[in-house]
C-alpha cells in the first residue's frame, strides 16, 4: 500500500496529494479526503498553535494508519497534519484514504479521524485576536464518544 504520513508548518495541497496518491492506479475505486480547517471561533480567535513531539506523532499515527489499512484493505493512504501557527481558513490536517470501494475508504477516514482528535500527540492553544494568549484546549467529550465506536 501506497501511503504517506508527514508532520509540517507549510500549508498542504489537497489535490495534489489526491494526484499523487492516485496517479497511474487503475486498482483505485475510491478516495475519501477530509481537510480539517481552523475556523475563526465566532470572530475571536487570531490564531490556534499546535505543538507536537517530534518523532513520537509519526510513530502513533504510523501505527494508526497500519491498523486502517489491515482493517479495511486500503489502497493507498495520506496524512498530513501541520503544526506551528495556523490561522482561521487554514488547513490543519488531510487524511486521504483510497481504497476499491467506497465504504472502506469512508470508515477509514472516519476512523483516522477519530483518532488524530483524541488520541494522537498535538497539543492546541488559541491566540486571540483581542492579544490574549489561550490555554492549552481540551479534549471535547463528543469527540471520545465519537472514537469509542471504534473499539
Amino acid at each position: 500500500m501506497a501511503h504517506t504520513i508527514r508532520i509540517q508548518a507549510e500549508p498542504f495541497d489537497a489535490a495534489a496529494e489526491t494526484a499523487a496518491l492516485t496517479d497511474g492506479r487503475a486498482d483505485i475505486g475510491a478516495v475519501v479526503a477530509f481537510t480539517g480547517l481552523c475556523r475563526d471561533e465566532d470572530g475571536r480567535l487570531a490564531a490556534l498553535e499546535l505543538e507536537h513531539y517530534a518523532g513520537m506523532a509519526e510513530a502513533e499515527i504510523g501505527r494508526i494508519a497500519a491498523q486502517a489499512q489491515t482493517r479495511w484493505n486500503l489502497l493507498g493512504l495520506t496524512i498530513i497534519h501541520r503544526f506551528g501557527k495556523i490561522v482561521p481558513g487554514e488547513g490543519i490536517v488531510l487524511v486521504l484514504t483510497a481504497s476499491a470501494s467506497r465504504q472502506a475508504a469512508f470508515e477509514a477516514a472516519s476512523f483516522l479521524m477519530d483518532y488524530l482528535k483524541t488520541h494522537a500527540p498535538f497539543w492546541k492553544r488559541e491566540h486571540l485576536k483581542d492579544g490574549l494568549v489561550g490555554a492549552w484546549v481540551e479534549a471535547k467529550e463528543a469527540d471520545d464518544r465519537a472514537a469509542e465506536r471504534w473499539r
